[in-house]
């Protein structure tokens, strides 16, 4: 058990089916019987990255393979963002049930990392 590696990308995720999907204001967790993903950010001094919206419904993408599994990432003006730095990364999650965007938001001062990371844990050994 333990940390497997902490920048996986999202995409690995395709076909495999969590048996528990859920979010906090900072991360979102896919989980089953063997594996765990986290969707994440160390937040450090001066920045911030977290959750600003989930459409879509987490339940869908529970007890069903994920046929999508995909991150973008966008520098755009988010509109409401004062900071001097900015970056959304949206995923996108979808099984025969539904489909789920997850949107984060990162600002910072510039000099700081607002990148979302994927990590994996394996649950057995």
């Amino acid at each position: 058990m333990g940390w497997y590696d902490t920048h996986v990308d999202v995409e690995e995720m395709q076909d495999q089916t969590f048996t528990s999907v859920r979010a906090t204001n900072d991360t979102v967790t896919f989980e089953n019987d063997e594996v765990r993903y986290v969707l994440y950010h160390e937040q450090d001094c001066c920045e911030y990255v977290g959750v600003e919206e989930i459409i879509g419904d987490l339940e869908d993408l529970e007890n069903l393979p994920l046929l999508i599994a995909r991150e973008d990432t966008n520098a755009e003006d988010p509109g409401t963002c004062s900071s001097e730095s900015y970056t959304w990364t949206f995923y996108s999650f979808a099984t025969y049930k539904g489909y789920v965007t997850i949107r984060f938001l990162g600002e910072s001062n510039g000099y700081y990392s607002e990148e979302v990371y994927c990590k994996k844990e394996l649950l057995v050994n």
